[in-house]
């Protein structure tokens, strides 16, 4: 390879890289009714399906990529990486072989 073709390749990977992805933090999940939703008012206490303790995930583009658990930096919540999925995990929530 040349040296420009190395840094085409570069400018390429730059590219992607700003590429701007939903990031969403999963702390449980519950199932309700219709019914039940339209009900809900200020106040009303959802029950999940997890812990207080258990591991919270982490989803890039509605797929699972890490699990951490929830920390408060200077009175925000935050996420503290504990484990980032695979490659081959990864590549396996999105349907490939």
């Amino acid at each position: 390879m040349n040296p420009s073709q190395g840094e085409q390749g570069h400018g390429n990977i730059q590219r992607i890289l700003d590429i701007e992805l939903p990031l969403t933090v999963s702390f449980g999940s519950a199932k309700w009714s219709l019914k039940d939703i339209l009900q809900l008012a200020p106040g009303t206490v959802l029950e999940l399906d997890r812990t207080a303790d258990d591991p919270v995930v982490l989803k890039v583009n509605n797929k699972v990529f890490a699990r951490g658990e929830v920390v408060v930096v200077d009175g925000f919540y935050g996420i503290k990486i504990q484990q980032i999925d695979s490659p081959e995990d990864r590549i396996h929530s999105l349907g490939g072989e």
